[in-house]
């Protein structure tokens, strides 16, 4: 087991991980710390509320990100309406061809 410290605020805060899961945490430990300042100045100092704060921030970056469709998986309206024209074109000629015996 290896224990870390995340430096957020000004403050250290040692946490243990398991092996190998060092430069994870630190990479979320910089999430937190980067929005420190932001809900520090919105919480007047106070900081279980300022984590409170980086808590919504975050779940709202999340939630986000999990609504949104992944990049170049969206559709144009443009795009769209040629898909429409070309189906019905399709559907046309099929019912104009004869059926085979």
């Amino acid at each position: 087991m290896a224990t870390i410290t995340l430096n957020i605020g000004g403050r250290p805060f040692p946490v243990a991980c398991r092996d190998g899961e060092e430069a994870r945490l630190h990479s979320l430990g910089r999430m937190v710390a980067e929005r420190w300042p932001a809900a520090d100045r919105a919480a007047n100092g106070q900081p279980e509320r300022a984590m409170l704060y980086i808590a919504l921030m975050l779940a709202d970056a999340l939630d986000e990100s999990e609504s949104r469709p992944p990049p170049g998986s969206a559709v144009s309206e443009p795009a769209l309406l040629r898909i429409a024209d070309r189906l019905e074109a399709l559907a046309d000629a099929l019912e104009q061809t004869p059926p085979s015996a």
